[in-house]
């Protein structure tokens, strides 16, 4: 289980990196605001085995970021759970909108759409 981790961990930096030329043409105004997509999905590193997995534990780094994320700009963790870096790093979209369920967090976007997905 910490090979595959690892090996997903290494597969998201590795698409991150690679990215990155992309990334720059997308302009600072997306769903994260100045933030690039890729510095908001390499914060959200210590949710990767949770995102892929819903009986694994989540972090409590992860709520943490998770967290920090939904107060100052919820609308970037939907683009980064949607994103094309997360679908290589084998997140999977309908599990890892349900982190912030799972971190026991109460103000988060109970409701909202993300995708074809309805955040729990």
């Amino acid at each position: 289980m910490a090979s595959r981790m690892t090996t997903s961990f290494a597969t998201l930096i590795a698409c991150l990196l690679v990215s990155q030329a992309f990334l720059d043409l997308a302009g600072a105004a997306g769903e994260c605001g100045k933030t690039p997509i890729q510095s908001a999905a390499t914060s959200l590193s210590p949710c990767l085995a949770a995102a892929g997995n819903a009986r694994a534990n989540v972090p409590p780094t992860c709520c943490t970021k998770v967290n920090a994320l939904i107060k100052t700009a919820p609308k970037c963790l939907c683009a980064v759970l949607l994103s094309p870096l997360a679908k290589q790093a084998g997140i999977k979209p309908g599990i890892a909108i349900t982190i912030p369920k799972r971190c026991n967090i109460k103000n988060r976007p109970v409701g909202k759409k993300c995708g074809r997905y309805t955040v729990p």
